[in-house]
């Protein structure tokens, strides 16, 4: 089935977030404490440049912060750390893969975070569908 109507905006990829955060395994929740979701159109050109992307296409999201564990006092005052959403790779992932867009983006979110505390794609995919 065709998907029709207008694209989500920014607003809407947040609201599916927000649901999917409080969906993902324990195992990875417990690990990120005041995590800020933030939806972007695209990945900015430092991103691109630090992750060796030939187009702005193929990064869906990325964890920015330190890992609880390396956390000092001084860290948590220096601000939360952020997950970044890019919503038109999102969309475009979307309508290639015929998804759902909530199943989408709560992938996008078990994979930064699993990336970020080093888990490896074998371990990601075991949480993700073993929950």
């Amino acid at each position: 089935m065709p998907i029709t109507g207008p694209a989500p905006d920014a607003a809407d990829l947040e609201r599916l977030a927000k649901v999917a955060f409080e969906t993902i395994p324990d195992v990875l929740k417990e690990r990120v404490r005041e995590v800020v979701i933030r939806v972007d159109e695209f990945p900015d050109d430092d991103v691109l440049d630090e992750m060796g992307a030939d187009s702005e296409f193929e990064i869906l999201g990325l964890y920015q912060g330190l890992s609880v564990d390396k956390k000092t006092s001084w860290d948590v005052l220096q601000g939360l750390d952020v997950i970044y959403l890019y919503r038109r790779p999102i969309l475009d992932f979307w309508c290639e893969t015929g998804e759902r867009l909530d199943a989408v983006v709560r992938h996008v979110l078990i994979h930064e975070i699993g990336h970020h505390f080093g888990f490896s794609d074998e371990d990601m995919e075991r949480i993700e569908f073993d929950d």
